[in-house]
């Protein structure tokens, strides 16, 4: 059973929306890096139509925005996150950890049959 895996991809939902996932998450750590959604589109290979599609769902499902934007001046507008935004992104990173732990367990376990 050498090559036997446990694959798995978590999210969280609102209702049918997606909030959160491991996508939006690496979106948003991207956001905070480069305090611009178009830049952290770009810094991970991602369209900034699609960028701003994840973006626009993630804060129509959270109970509080997770971005808000900059009006521009001397140096520009932006997209900063939210303290909310923040701890939803611990949060995910928490669940995720503790997802693969379990699931580590479960495939000694499953190693030793």
């Amino acid at each position: 059973m050498n090559d036997t895996k446990i694959r798995s991809r978590i999210w969280i939902e609102v209702g049918d929306n997606v909030l959160i996932g491991q996508g939006r998450v690496k979106l948003l750590k991207a956001i905070e890096v480069q305090g611009s959604l178009a830049k952290a589109a770009k810094s991970i290979g991602m369209s900034y139509k699609k960028a701003w599609t994840l973006v626009d769902a993630v804060n129509k499902s959270a109970k509080e925005a997770v971005v808000t934007k900059t009006v521009g001046g001397t140096k520009g507008g932006g997209t900063l996150i939210t303290p909310y935004g923040l701890k939803l992104i611990a949060a995910f990173e928490t669940i995720n950890k503790n997802c693969w732990e379990f699931l580590d367990q479960q495939m000694k376990e499953l190693n030793q049959l």
